[in-house]
């Protein structure tokens, strides 16, 4: 016999991997061995857990084979001609053996340098409105507080060009700095809420702890409680890169060549509507799905870690 404390679920292997959740009461303690071991549940959760994946990939294809089916019977309805053969010229071209970057590559190199950079901009001043708002400084809390209402209550689309015509002639900021900043801005006062949830979540146990050894209060946030917090909030984080991402493109109202300015243009003067627009939606889904996939990657780790 086996003791097995405070457990209320667990997965049992029946059958040929055939699963029935069992619910424990609470004042049930032992199980046999003879049933189940360990080893058999290890297996049993590895083996659902692939077989859960299979079923998402295939809803997955299925879904969008029903949005390309959907999609192609309505393009049919209007007399369009898909001219998919021509698209690949906009992405690239190889020419005596190298390649040649299409329109498309270079605005999405484009989207990479403004989403990076606003991206890192967005979690500097995130962090920094969270840290105001919990401080004991009234003009801070108010200063914060402000930010994040008038950010947070205003269309992204108003601040980029209020930064664009206004305030970027005052100070002497291009184009693409004004389109970072107002990015920056804009996602940094989702980000700051993000922060400080984080940071109000770890105990206050880690606090007493860490002022009883003598730390000040930047050393607590450095060496204790900013650790234990990313942890906890990577996955909303996740959701801002990816949002951010793919608000991005709206900086092409302001004519930087970035990825969706690109699929303007070419548009414009081929005509090829639906191709490009597809092309466009797939590239900025790449670059969602790699940077979800990678955090996903770094909570695993950071868990194991742990």
């Amino acid at each position: 016999m086996t003791l097995y404390k405070d457990v209320e679920y667990f997965d049992v292997l029946v059958c040929k991997n055939i699963f029935f959740l069992f619910v424990i009461p609470p004042h049930l303690r032992y199980i046999n061995d003879m049933a189940f071991c360990s080893d058999d549940l290890k297996h049993a959760r590895a083996v659902r857990r692939r077989n859960w994946a299979a079923v998402h990939i295939f809803l997955f294809l299925a879904l969008a084979a029903c949005g390309v089916w959907i999609t192609l019977r309505g393009a049919e309805g209007l007399g369009y001609n898909w001219q998919w053969y021509r698209v690949p010229e906009f992405l690239g071209t190889w020419q005596d053996g190298s390649f040649t970057a299409g329109p498309l590559l270079k605005g999405l190199v484009v989207t990479f340098k403004i989403t990076g950079v606003s991206l890192i901009m967005a979690f500097a001043i995130g962090l920094s409105t969270a840290l105001l708002r919990l401080s004991q400084s009234y003009v801070g809390r108010m200063l914060a507080r402000g930010y994040m209402e008038l950010i947070r209550n205003t269309p992204l689309l108003t601040q980029i060009f209020f930064i664009y015509f206004v305030l970027a002639p005052l100070i002497g900021l291009g184009r693409f700095w004004a389109a970072v900043l107002a990015l920056s801005l804009f996602e940094g006062a989702y980000a700051s809420e993000v922060f400080r949830a984080g940071i109000v979540s770890i105990p206050k146990g880690q606090w007493e702890a860490a002022f009883s050894l003598g730390l000040s209060t930047w050393q607590t946030y450095r060496k204790v409680i900013l650790p234990q917090a990313v942890r906890r909030i990577l996955p909303p984080l996740t959701g801002l890169a990816v949002a951010l991402v793919k608000d991005s493109a709206l900086v092409s109202t302001i004519a930087i060549a970035d990825l969706t300015w690109r699929g303007q243009v070419i548009i414009s003067e081929t005509f090829l509507t639906f191709e490009i627009w597809f092309t466009v939606a797939a590239m900025y889904l790449c670059i969602t799905v790699t940077l979800s996939a990678l955090v996903s990657f770094l909570e695993r780790r950071m868990g194991t870690g742990n």
